[in-house]
């Protein structure tokens, strides 16, 4: 009788614990529910209208060549520029690779080149290496050019946090998805929601442990 009344007296002092522990758990899934709502409502939306520039958040090249995701991108700027959205687009990213030296805002300039936007009205961006470092240039390109309005371009999933750390610089931004190649899977749509959801909770956190920061920005040059 000893033994059960001290069994039962161990199970009661462990229920704050338990409390606590699904307190914490049902926080993190409003949070992720929350985040998850603010991706999709920025996904579904596409806000270009007149602005001072087209901004290309950069995604992988090969040797001097756009990846099939960042050729997407340059092309929605091209038909928003050709739309006449805004005068100027601005291409954003560096992570040069070793073999070419080419930088993804080097390969979307000489791209929106090639298709027939003049070089006066192309910003080359060629130095940031993830996402928040193209919307801290972006923010200095901006202020030194006296742009005040800017259409965003890049993954519907990926705009959310763009928007967001573009607000933190100070800029006043419009998004603009650039259109899904072919038929995304369930789980690559599911995959690619929580890569935003984690590097946007990192974000906020303050968090930016090396490998972990490398694998988030590497998720979207897929698909």
């Amino acid at each position: 009788m000893a033994a059960r009344r001290r069994y039962a007296g161990e199970t009661k002092r462990s229920h704050p614990l338990a409390a606590i522990l699904l307190l914490v758990v049902l926080l993190c899934i409003a949070w992720c529910g929350w985040v998850y709502f603010q991706i999709n409502r920025v996904a579904q939306g596409d806000e270009a209208r007149g602005a001072d520039a087209i901004a290309v958040f950069g995604a992988a090249q090969y040797l001097g060549h756009p990846s099939p995701v960042y050729h997407a991108r340059l092309d929605h700027a091209l038909t928003l520029y050709r739309r006449s959205i805004a005068p100027i687009v601005i291409t954003l990213g560096g992570s040069g690779d070793k073999h070419s030296g080419a930088t993804e805002g080097g390969v979307g300039r000489d791209y929106l080149l090639a298709n027939g936007i003049p070089f006066d009205h192309i910003i080359a961006e060629t130095r940031s290496i993830d996402t928040e470092q193209q919307a801290e240039s972006l923010a200095i390109i901006a202020h030194v050019r006296s742009l005040h309005r800017i259409v965003v371009v890049s993954d519907s999933t990926h705009l959310f946090r763009i928007r967001e750390l573009c607000r933190w610089q100070g800029l006043e931004v419009m998004t603009s998805p650039r259109p899904t190649l072919g038929r995304i899977s369930t789980y690559d749509a599911f995959s690619r929601t929580m890569h935003e959801i984690l590097s946007y909770t990192f974000l906020r956190m303050h968090l930016n442990i090396g490998w972990l920061h490398r694998w988030l920005e590497g998720r979207e040059d897929a698909g």
